[in-house]
């Protein structure tokens, strides 16, 4: 079972004319993805990929009775993309774009939660349901597979080699989620979490975090109550102090933030915390026999 994300998801792409937008439309429906058309203002009757293309997303929707929205348009227009998805009843956005201003981030979050929809990102690699051959988002294909283990991670890249030296494990995904980098994001570990705990073909959670912010912290005490085994690692353990590290999202400030804090609340609330990546496949081993 996937959470969030599965085959019977129907999927617009937003920006589907662009480089970005077709490149990562032939790669989702490579994997299986039910996409079923794109938007792109002005390019109403033309198809990328065979699928259809069309002004707004009204018109998309009511053509193809879509759920679920990509978005690949520049920063400066991710809003108000973001927006036109809600407003047209769009229940889950996945937001790749990078670069967007911390407001309109802001917004778009609080109109998700007003209209009840989630928003994934921005500044995320988005969501893959292996076991569903379902993905919304820029994650190679070939690294992931069916199997118990859910993933929540803060960092694309990290999360990407966690999850390969998982599958090359033995230990499958139920469900991938990258929430984003920025400091504003729609999803938290907490919500994620808790997609997670109610699933029941998630035995097991692997965490990818990173200095800055508190979102690690805070994620512990939800963890506290959690019920299943979770393994944890963070980025950033060489960061000067007050240095900004890959994420808008990973900076110390006035002590916040840091590794060692992270680090003991997930250890005390039970989490196995491990120090390099390639250790997360034998402590989650170890977390599931125990």
């Amino acid at each position: 079972m996937a959470v969030l994300l599965t085959k019977h998801s129907k999927v617009i792409v937003q920006g589907i004319t662009g480089n970005q937008g077709q490149f990562h439309t032939k790669q989702m429906l490579a994997y299986g993805t039910p996409v079923v058309g794109g938007v792109s203002p002005g390019k109403s009757g033309s198809s990328v990929h065979g699928l259809p293309v069309f002004d707004t997303v009204e018109a998309a929707m009511r053509t193809t009775n879509a759920d679920a929205s990509i978005v690949f348009v520049p920063a400066p227009f991710a809003k108000d993309a973001a927006f036109e998805a809600l407003e047209n009843g769009i229940k889950l956005v996945v937001m790749i774009p990078e670069h967007i201003p911390v407001i309109d981030s802001m917004d778009i979050v609080a109109r998700a939660q007003e209209l009840g929809a989630t928003v994934i990102g921005p500044n995320t690699f988005g969501i893959i349901s292996p076991g569903e051959h379902t993905k919304m988002g820029i994650m190679p294909n070939h690294i992931y597979q069916n199997g118990p283990i859910g993933v929540v991670a803060r960092s694309g890249t990290l999360s990407y080699e966690i999850a390969f030296s998982l599958t090359n494990g033995g230990f499958g995904q139920t469900t991938v989620v990258g929430m984003g980098g920025d400091p504003v994001v729609g999803q938290t570990f907490i919500s994620v979490l808790h997609h997670f705990k109610e699933d029941p073909d998630t035995r097991a959670v692997v965490m990818v975090g990173e200095i800055g912010g508190s979102a690690e912290e805070e994620a512990a005490e939800y963890l506290k109550s959690f019920g299943k085994p979770v393994v944890a690692y963070l980025a950033g353990r060489a960061a000067p102090p007050g240095k900004r590290m890959g994420h808008a999202g990973a900076i110390i400030e006035r002590g916040r933030g840091t590794l060692e804090s992270k680090e003991k609340a997930l250890n005390q609330a039970g989490a196995s915390v491990v120090t390099m990546p390639w250790q997360v496949v034998d402590a989650l081993r170890e977390a599931i026999s125990g």
